[in-house]
């Protein structure tokens, strides 16, 4: 009952502290000045060598290969309470090194894409794409292409372009750059959604100062990238070989989007700040009206169905709770008096957890385990059901009255029980064997078994002073699983069956 009241109180602190439904996005940046495994994602042959990312294999000989590193996070680049696709800005620095000059192909690529497991194929689908669904995923991507492929109509095999959902450039330049030069190469990509304008600058890494950026891009392409910039998506890198020794590598990367207001409430504004001090944010004309209209809209939906939702998961655990405790009161004043009550603890400890290999028996009622018991050195055999509901309940308790007052020398004895965590198990003796050898049963001795299966319940019940009558076969059955030990036990050239009755 406790439990369930803190899980109340839990649900009306969130309800307190809950973000309304209509929020703003908030702009994005991060920077990998060198990579470890932590927020990426690799996929097929990427790899990090010296905080130094590989998109290709590095074999040394002719090689097919493809390989892509995510971002983890997705990036939202629409922002749906003002209307706004955000701007983005990236810059990488990245190298292209191959140990035979003459066996080049087939480059690199920095993508946005919706999509964050799919691996594309290698050669000249770059990792992007996969070639039997050249269409399926859908990516704005800028490529360092270092071979020439006709079939998507490139222009020279060393060159960049912009490709969205295809590999058909939308637009392509050849820079006075060698890509595949070895040398390392930085790159600054640009888009400036409200000048509908993407821009691509290239140059040589400087290895002691600052690189500074080119005041001229390579590649500058007037393009509104807002249909294709929708929800949230994810940035990273492919690469891809087909039968080169090309090696594809990331040195650093940085990343930011621009263009989202912030929306910041008057609590949160700067005290013994002067107004003239504070840089006014333009609002179009009647969004605050509208931001405030959504927000009501939207406390008054959450609020009710938060609390509807708390209401039901309190009932939820109220009647679990009480069905539990009632369960537990009946189940006390039914046990015969006389066995021990097992701690689960203790019952997982001497089967290994309920270990497979610990199985030496099956039924209806569930499954029968060896268990071993260190402190006492004793082993026993422990009957898990594996029903948890009213009915398995019934049995359990059924195979408790029954089994604990029959004794006799050829019925395994019950010696304990156990309910805890929602489990029902029984304890019974000893098995006279621990191994056997089977061998297949001819239909003679099958039958002489059964013969005598029935002659040992029919002498036990006749010794125990009261009837069992056998109505149901659904509840009550004599099956293999309740003999517990071998069919045959040698006791002075006599043989008995040792069985155990229970109700399943």
């Amino acid at each position: 009952m406790a439990s369930s009241r803190k899980l109340l109180a839990l649900f009306f602190f969130f309800i307190s502290i809950a973000k309304p439904i209509f929020v703003s996005s908030d702009n994005v940046n991060f920077t990998f000045k060198s990579f470890t495994i932590r927020n990426l994602t690799f996929l097929g042959d990427s790899h990090l060598r010296n905080g130094v990312v590989g998109l290709t294999r590095e074999l040394g000989v002719p090689d097919t290969s493809s390989g892509t590193v995510i971002y983890n996070t997705p990036i939202r680049f629409y922002d749906p309470v003002s209307n706004t696709t955000a701007s983005f800005s990236t810059h990488f620095s990245f190298s292209v090194q191959n140990v035979n000059p003459d066996s080049s192909g087939d480059g690199l690529s920095f993508f946005l894409s919706h999509d964050n497991d799919t691996l594309g194929s290698p050669g000249e689908f770059l990792g992007l794409v996969n070639s039997s669904q050249p269409m399926k995923n859908r990516f704005v991507a800028i490529e360092f292409d270092t071979k020439l492929d006709p079939n998507f109509n490139d222009p020279s095999g060393n060159h960049v372009g912009l490709d969205v959902d295809s590999l058909n450039s939308i637009a392509t330049s050849d820079p006075s750059i060698d890509l595949k030069s070895g040398k390392s190469i930085t790159s600054w990509i640009d888009y400036k959604n409200d000048m509908r304008l993407l821009n691509v600058f290239l140059s040589y890494t400087d290895p002691i100062a600052t690189t500074k950026k080119p005041e001229k891009p390579i590649l500058s392409v007037n393009i509104d990238l807002a249909p294709f910039l929708n929800g949230e998506m994810y940035v990273g890198f492919s690469g891809s070989t087909e039968g080169s020794t090309e090696i594809h590598l990331i040195e650093n990367w940085s990343f930011k989007t621009s263009g989202f207001v912030p929306v910041r409430s008057k609590s949160n504004r700067p005290h013994n700040v002067s107004g003239s001090s504070v840089a006014p944010v333009a609002i179009p004309k009647g969004g605050g009206r509208r931001q405030r209209h959504g927000l009501a809209i939207g406390l008054g939906i959450s609020c009710p169905v938060f609390f509807c939702l708390a209401l039901l998961v309190f009932g939820y655990f109220t009647l679990k709770k009480l069905k539990g405790v009632k369960a537990e009161k009946e189940l006390k004043t039914e046990l015969i008096t006389g066995l021990r009550e097992f701690s689960y603890r203790e019952l997982y400890a001497a089967t290994k957890g309920f270990h497979s290999s610990r199985v030496i028996g099956r039924g209806a009622f569930g499954n029968v385990y060896r268990a071993m018991f260190v402190s006492s050195g004793t082993i026993s055999a422990v009957k898990r059901s594996r029903h948890n509901s009213t009915e398995g309940r019934t049995e359990f308790l059924a195979e408790l009255s029954i089994i604990a007052c029959l004794r006799h020398k050829n019925l395994v004895q019950l010696q304990g029980w156990c309910n805890e965590k929602g489990e029902l198990l029984l304890v019974y003796e000893n098995l006279v064997e621990e191994s056997h050898v089977y061998t297949p049963l001819t239909l003679t001795r099958s039958h002489n078994i059964r013969m005598m299966m029935v002659t040992e319940v029919k002498r036990a019940h006749s010794r125990q002073g009261q009837n069992f009558i056998f109505a149901n076969p659904g509840l009550c059955s004599l099956s293999s699983v309740n003999i517990f030990s071998s069919f045959f036990s040698r006791r002075k050239k006599k043989e008995s069956v040792t069985c155990c009755v229970s109700k399943e």
